[in-house]
């Protein structure tokens, strides 16, 4: 077995890892055996020189992402154990062979212990995001593994890794039995095929199709995570005036008017967002009178425009992404609910969703609260919602619960 660096705990921080939570904080280390760089795997000690566990090294205050709490050789057999057995949780739900969907997230960081790793499936094509370098370097044993595990149902493999980890092409070369098929671009290592090509069918998601623009869109080029709360709104749009904010390539829309809205105004500040909407709608037949394509920052809609609605849809992006700007984010969450409370008819429904991970469901529903009071609205829960089967989190790892929305009826 490989002599990996060693991590050495102060005595009694092991606890935390006898409770398989995969962050181990900088403060908690007494020594480090060996000299670790940023991404390379170390293994984790306690005072006793027992071992805990295996992970990827960080220069920062969390100073090791666990991938393992059993010891063994960190190798290409290792790492298609942890895909085959996350592809394995998908299939267990029925989202891999399932008829009325072909897209899913087939990896998901921490939920499938593989922290820093995120692989979504789309008709074919695998969308890989790394957000660590010691992921970054194995990108060629995931594209092996995934050819082995899907076979000719795999099309393409593109890499859209985090523009925020800065690391030259050079080091994508550090990886295992570099395939002659797999191919990588030397002006950076975000937007570009490791296999494969483009391939530009639509996306199936609970019989509705959608166009995903993994190289250009948001993420990985769809939220994959919304596809159960969808369904609420396609239920709840029947006989009702929609609006849907933030509505980027216009998801919530295609099932509201399947759902039989009467009419649903889509609002989203990108230009190209709004085309991928437009292209979406026709794909799914849908007639364009009921629906209208708004560009506007959604604040300065809800201050301009004097509509009003039976159902809204709010689903921003993050307005926080550490816990130090917490403060900042509620007052955001509190500004556009506040604004969206006061445009709903009496009777109305308000979907409203927070993917910040630095707010916790409580703190969300306090917002919520307050919105409620600043607008003098009486509002009572109908649901609450979080995202879908193929983004899970480990009860030991509570942060992973990410996305948090609610259903709420306004009188």
């Amino acid at each position: 077995m490989k002599n990996y660096p060693k991590i050495i705990l102060r005595k009694g921080k092991e606890a935390v890892l006898k409770r398989f939570h995969p962050w181990l904080f900088s403060g908690a280390i007494w020594r480090i055996t060996g000299s670790p760089g940023e991404g390379d795997i170390v293994e984790i000690y306690s005072s006793a020189d027992e071992y805990q566990a295996t992970g990827h090294y960080f220069n920062g205050s969390i100073a090791v992402k666990i991938f393992s709490f059993r010891q063994c050789e960190i190798d290409y057999a290792f790492w298609k154990e942890k895909i085959q057995t996350a592809y394995n949780l998908r299939a267990n739900v029925r989202l891999t062979e399932s008829a009325l969907s072909n897209a899913y997230r087939l990896v998901f960081t921490e939920g499938d212990d593989l922290p820093g790793l995120i692989i979504d499936w789309y008709n074919g094509v695998a969308v890989i995001q790394t957000h660590n370098l010691g992921m970054h370097r194995i990108k060629g044993d995931l594209v092996n593994i995934l050819r082995e595990i899907y076979g000719e149902k795999l099309k393409a493999v593109f890499d859209k890794s985090s523009e925020t980890m800065k690391i030259s092409s050079s080091e994508g070369n550090e990886r295992r039995g570099k395939d002659p098929e797999i191919t990588e671009a030397h002006d950076g290592f975000r937007n570009h095929y490791l296999f494969g090509g483009f391939s530009a069918e639509p996306i199936m998601e609970t019989g509705h199709h959608f166009r995903v623009d993994w190289e250009n869109g948001q993420k990985t080029g769809f939220f994959l995570d919304q596809r159960n709360n969808r369904m609420f709104a396609q239920y709840y749009s029947n006989n009702r005036k929609v609006l849907n904010a933030f509505c980027y390539s216009g998801a919530f829309s295609v099932y509201a008017l399947k759902g039989g809205a009467t009419m649903v105004h889509s609002v989203d500040s990108s230009y190209q967002a709004l085309q991928l909407l437009e292209e979406n709608l026709a794909l799914n037949g849908i007639d364009k009178a009921c629906h209208k394509s708004v560009l506007a920052d959604v604040k300065k809609y809800f201050s301009e425009n004097t509509d009003t609605y039976d159902l809204i849809i709010l689903d921003p992006p993050a307005f926080a992404k550490r816990h130090n700007i917490t403060h900042n984010a509620l007052q955001g969450y509190i500004y556009i609910n506040t604004e969206a409370l006061k445009k709903l008819n009496n009777g109305g429904i308000l979907m409203t969703f927070s993917c910040s991970q630095a707010v916790s469901r409580e703190m969300f529903q306090s917002a919520i609260m307050t919105a409620a009071l600043e607008s003098g609205r009486k509002i009572k829960v109908l649901h609450q919602l979080s995202q879908g089967p193929d983004h899970p989190f480990s009860i030991y790892h509570p942060e992973g619960e990410y996305l948090k929305g609610l259903i709420l009826y306004v009188e």
